[in-house]
């Protein structure tokens, strides 16, 4: 870690010595950077948050996970009114996956029948389909703007994967910054 402001080098140190480990905090975007994810990209100015979601990106979650997150562990907070861009690639060597943003449900159903994301353009086109989806390889960009703070879930709706776990927590919030919780 290059940290140039000696009191924050202080700050980090005095941490470190309690004992409290870095990585266990969320991790806040201010002035267009990164979040503490380099797949988070974060401009205050356009009040903008660019969001690049690999889908397979590792083996975890038998590859149904966004950048190997899944079961809703990790949490992306984002300000109410913040325009999202999601660039959504799938990686994933051999299935479909999709990309959009709902309500959380417990569980999740094994198929979405029509589903709506909680916000327009919010989802990538034809994300039930298990032929028409962002095949393997493919790329999507879905926009959207958080319009209303709430907590919910980015979700792929291919039929049976957001039941065994792919999905992530995204909360809208009326105070604070971008940040990024990783979960356990």
């Amino acid at each position: 870690m290059n940290v140039r402001s000696p009191l924050l080098h202080s700050l980090l140190t005095l941490l470190m010595l309690a004992g409290i480990q870095l990585s266990a905090l969320p991790l806040v975007a201010q002035n267009g950077s990164s979040a503490g994810a380099d797949w988070i990209d974060v401009d205050p100015s356009a009040r903008q948050v660019t969001l690049d979601i690999v889908a397979g990106m590792t083996e975890d979650n038998f590859r149904w996970n966004f950048n190997g997150y899944a079961k809703g562990a990790a949490t992306l907070t984002i300000p109410v009114g913040y325009r999202v861009v999601i660039e959504f690639r799938n990686d994933d060597p051999a299935v479909p996956h999709s990309i959009g943003i709902g309500e959380i449900q417990t569980p999740f159903p094994a198929m979405f029948d029509g589903p709506t994301p909680v916000f327009v353009g919010g989802m990538s086109s034809n994300p039930t389909s298990m032929t028409d989806s962002t095949l393997p390889g493919q790329s999507e960009t879905v926009t959207f703007t958080a319009e209303q703070a709430g907590t919910y879930a980015l979700v792929c709706y291919i039929p049976a994967h957001a039941l065994t776990g792919m999905w992530i927590t995204v909360k809208v919030s009326s105070s604070g910054g971008v940040s990024f919780d990783p979960g356990d």
